[in-house]
């Protein structure tokens, strides 16, 4: 498996990290999923395609499992756009009351 939190660990690290078994599996295939998905659609293809070509390679998960994993997980780089909307209003709010 490539290093699907790139944006967090090295891949050297990653690769360490794996052969020592320190690595959350599970939640690593989410964000895998997760990344898949938002490709897909990128593509172009509709919610539904892009989760049936998904099950193609988890053939074990449930479709509503894939949807549930694309709803819920957040990728480093969801949380960093957050953070940065985030601080975005923070400075807008500030400035509408000091305007007031």
């Amino acid at each position: 498996m490539t290093n699907p939190i790139c944006q967090l660990v090295s891949d050297e690290l990653y690769t360490t990290l794996s052969r020592l078994n320190l690595l959350n599996k599970k939640v690593l295939r989410d964000f895998e999923i997760k990344r898949r998905y938002l490709a897909y659609r990128q593509q172009g293809l509709r919610s539904a395609d892009a989760i049936e070509l998904i099950l193609e390679t988890y053939p074990y998960l449930q479709f509503d499992t894939i949807r549930k994993i694309i709803y819920s997980v957040k990728l480093p780089e969801e949380l960093e756009e957050g953070e940065a909307q985030d601080a975005a209003g923070t400075r807008a709010a500030t400035y509408q009351h000091s305007a007031v």
